[in-house]
């Protein structure tokens, strides 16, 4: 039985004060083995994020079958309010345990990120100033990779092919470079050329790379207005090619910041984690007000995306285009090869 009128009922929700988001899935079942550090590396992860993030940031933890240890750690982040949002779900795989965190609110910007990343000062500015400069944009990440214009960039390449501030750009940190490598269990033999340049864009505002990696990025939430409800892996499959293509769908663009803005950490605690610095100098900024896309056609996305983005990775055609993109000619040769020859 009810009785009365629910005071609530046909309420218009008052707009959020937030301006970003930030979504993180966390999986640490134990404290042993693979797990060891993996509590304190996820409060070095979550530290960083606080002293580095504005303001209207809005923290979206989802616990995805984590140990008590750890369930107590983000109950207390919650109640203190450090965090705006916790969910406890029981395993049901990364991407799943994101597609929760995503859905809710309208915040116009979310950043998906691993429990395993140590956020420099400034990557939240940095990452605004990319999509005010760039309307195009839909994606930022943050750390520079190798090749990541050879994933998911048909549409960028076809869009800036005959401007010519696309070009082979310096890289910036090519030890933190290195270090992401080392991170994530390489040796030292990969093609050091890779080191050195990176397919990008020039702006006098900001330059950008092409493309961006997976474990963490920033996404216009556009993209997820119409998010799956499921997929059916815990870990790789199809899930990382479901964020990926989710910006080419509003021809977005996928790009990375030129400076290196965050550090993998991995399973392992090592003392430089604890010991950098990281100040807040930034916080005060908020950029918010960014331009969205409609939908693309499959005609236009066929050619961007499939038959032109073959051509241009095609092996021949390829060392052409690297030259023409300023390439240094000694490294055209072998820019195609990963490891060193």
């Amino acid at each position: 039985m009810r009785i009365g009128y629910n005071p609530h009922k046909d309420q218009v929700l008052e707009k959020s004060e937030f301006t970003h988001q930030v979504v993180m899935p966390v999986y640490i079942p134990n404290q042993e083995g693979y797990f060891k550090n993996s509590l304190s590396i996820l409060k070095l992860t979550l530290e960083s994020l606080f002293k580095t993030a504005h303001n209207r940031t809005f923290f979206s933890i989802v616990n995805n079958g984590s140990c008590d240890a750890v369930v107590d750690y983000l109950e207390y982040l919650y109640k203190k309010g450090s965090i705006q949002e916790l969910i406890h779900t029981t395993n049901i795989g990364k991407l799943n345990a994101i597609l929760k965190g995503l859905v809710g609110n309208t915040i116009e910007l979310v950043t998906i990120t691993d429990a395993d990343v140590l956020f420099a000062s400034g990557w939240q500015l940095e990452t605004a100033k990319v999509f005010k400069t760039f309307p195009k944009v839909g994606v930022v990440g943050i750390v520079p990779q190798f090749n990541m214009f050879k994933s998911h960039c048909g549409n960028v390449i076809y869009d800036n092919l005959f401007n010519k501030n696309f070009k082979f750009l310096p890289i910036k940190s090519p030890k933190a470079l290195a270090l992401f490598y080392k991170s994530i269990g390489w040796d030292e033999t990969y093609n050091k050329d890779f080191l050195k340049y990176g397919l990008g864009i020039e702006n006098k505002e900001v330059n950008v790379l092409l493309g961006s990696g997976h474990f963490v990025a920033t996404y216009k939430k556009q993209q997820f207005e119409t998010v799956k409800s499921y997929l059916g892996y815990k870990l790789g499959g199809n899930t990382e090619g479901y964020l990926d293509s989710a910006a080419l769908e509003f021809d977005y663009w996928r790009v990375t910041t030129q400076e290196n803005y965050a550090f993998h950490m991995g399973n392992v605690l090592e003392d430089w984690m604890s010991e950098a610095t990281i100040n807040n100098s930034d916080k005060d900024v908020v950029i918010s007000g960014f331009s969205e896309r409609q939908k693309m056609n499959s005609i236009s996305y066929f050619i961007k995306n499939k038959l032109f983005y073959k051509l241009v990775l095609n092996k021949r055609f390829s060392k052409l285009f690297y030259s023409w993109k300023k390439l240094p000619k000694q490294m055209i040769s072998n820019y195609n090869s990963v490891k060193a020859e």
